[in-house]
């Protein structure tokens, strides 16, 4: 089983570096997988340098943008399988929930209306945001006590639009119009304007997290049987939920503020890798983060090349192939 574990995790590890590499180089401009290799390897100062016009476009604008797409994707996969299980319920994942609007309206006062002039960061605003949605999403179903599916869903949709509506109502009092038009599409999740500095911050606040949520893979695996149960095995249920709520939270915070609301991605992707990894959280986690990764890497490779030179919001694509599975998901959590 350990060695089972240890190639599934290894073979995903390679894909994902093989897209990272592959991904760099789909675009329009003439760049092979050697220069993306060149590139990688003069910054490391492991070899000679690359021609300026090539290395300021792998290096300042296509690598970060695939290193953010891999981070983002795995944190939203990770926030999924982990609302989940702290739910009990299989449509649980940020977008759904409520929790994503409730970061994007948090993102966007602070860029909007400076709240906090200057003391307050764009991800701190988004953190707060998606806290006070998931505290209305969790008192609306009782703490998670809910477990009627479509009952979990109405609760998402109703905090959702609500944040919504506000989000609308500050680019309304905002003013202007070009203004509005670009904070609308980076709503709808974009991931051109990555850079090393947005992706260092959403870095490091996502794999901190992801870690945080793999030392709670023991309670996670007994919340399936429920929280007495859980209770009996030794686990404080109530610190163990807290702690996860809070981290997810703060993860679901740092791809908003990087990337805007994608959504999606925590139904789909624990779904899949369910079929392969099965119900422990030791093994489903680390699985669910690295196919998040990948997955989220070619959507964005698609989302920039497919309509080029127009480039469609990654948020776009995710949904499309998301609202498919969500209606399967649906449907047979409600027939249980």
């Amino acid at each position: 089983m350990r060695t089972r574990s240890l190639l599934l995790v290894g073979g995903f590890g390679v894909v994902l570096g093989l897209s990272i590499v592959a991904a760099a180089f789909v675009g329009t401009a003439n760049i092979g997988p050697s220069d993306v290799v060149g590139v990688i390897l003069h910054h490391v100062g492991l070899g000679p340098a690359p021609l300026p016009l090539i290395d300021a476009l792998i290096w300042e604008s296509r690598l970060p943008r695939v290193l953010l797409a891999a981070v983002i994707g795995l944190g939203l996969s990770i926030c999924g399988a982990v609302l989940q299980s702290i739910t009990r319920n299989p449509l649980a994942e940020p977008y759904l929930l409520g929790v994503s609007s409730g970061a994007s309206t948090g993102a966007v006062s602070v860029m909007v209306l400076g709240l906090g002039a200057g003391a307050v960061t764009l991800s701190t605003g988004a953190f707060a945001g998606a806290l006070v949605a998931f505290a209305i999403v969790l008192v609306l179903i009782a703490g998670g006590r809910v477990s009627d599916p479509a009952r979990v869903v109405l609760t998402g949709v109703l905090v959702s639009q609500f944040f919504s509506a506000a989000t609308s109502l500050v680019l309304m009092l905002d003013g202007d119009a070009d203004a509005t038009r670009a904070f609308t599409y980076w709503l709808l999740g974009s991931l051109g304007g990555a850079r090393w500095q947005s992706l260092t911050v959403a870095a490091v606040v996502i794999l901190a997290g992801a870690l945080v949520c793999l030392l709670f893979a023991a309670a996670l695996d007994a919340f399936v049987f429920g929280w007495d149960t859980a209770a009996s095995l030794g686990i404080d249920v109530t610190r163990a939920r807290v702690v996860l709520m809070v981290v997810t939270a703060l993860m679901t915070a740092a791809a908003v503020a990087a990337s805007g609301a994608i959504g999606f991605i925590g139904l789909l992707v624990p779904h899949v890798v369910r079929l392969v990894a099965g119900g422990s959280h030791r093994l489903l986690l680390p699985l669910t983060g690295l196919g998040g990764a990948i997955f989220l890497i070619w959507v964005d490779a698609f989302a920039r090349t497919a309509f080029a030179p127009r480039e469609v919001p990654v948020g776009v694509i995710t949904a499309l192939i998301g609202a498919p599975v969500f209606a399967v998901v649906l449907r047979r959590a409600v027939r249980r």
